[in-house]
């Protein structure tokens, strides 16, 4: 058993459908715990870079659209982000999430009770979940500054903007 990180994300659906709460007392039941955590309104250029491994995918403008709340317009366009940690985190929270597909994913996970497909054939699944360490930490690197989660987990460096100290991902 080793201690990792990942990112969950409670997408614009899941806000939109107050299932925040719900959402957060399921991950609870993996006993893991928040060391990163804030409201984000999604850019462009951040959702572009979250699914950038499905760019040459037919459905990557619909992703794009959908993690930043363009499916629902206003007040819809955020996402609740958060950094978990424990052992095995990402397998423990990978079952308690379920399969990307909420058609595939067991009726008990957050996905199978709360996901669904779009005439669009756009997953509504409500929430992320890195899926392996190296996709934890691009993801981790992407949403959050070092200074916004509680415990050192990767690298950082000190550098100077504008004559004041900053600390950034190394």
């Amino acid at each position: 058993m080793t201690i990792e990180q990942l990112l969950i994300l409670i997408k614009p659906d899941g806000i939109k459908k107050s299932l925040t709460g719900n959402i957060l007392t399921k991950l609870s039941e993996a006993k893991m715990i928040i060391i990163g955590a804030k409201v984000v309104r999604v850019s462009r250029e951040l959702a572009e870079a979250h699914y950038c491994q499905l760019k040459d995918k037919s459905f990557f403008s619909e992703l794009v659209d959908y993690i930043q709340g363009y499916i629902y317009g206003e007040p819809w366009n955020r996402v609740l982000a958060f950094v978990y940690q424990g052992k095995d985190a990402i397998s423990k929270m990978r079952e308690i999430v379920g399969s990307t597909n909420p058609e595939e994913a067991d009726a008990l996970s957050i996905r199978g009770s709360y996901g669904r497909i779009t005439t669009k054939g756009v997953y509504e699944n409500v929430v992320h979940c890195s899926s392996d360490i190296s996709d934890a930490e691009r993801e981790i690197k992407l949403w959050f500054q070092p200074k916004e989660i509680i415990d050192s987990i990767y690298a950082t460096k000190k550098i100077l903007v504008n004559n004041e100290e900053k600390i950034i991902w190394a």
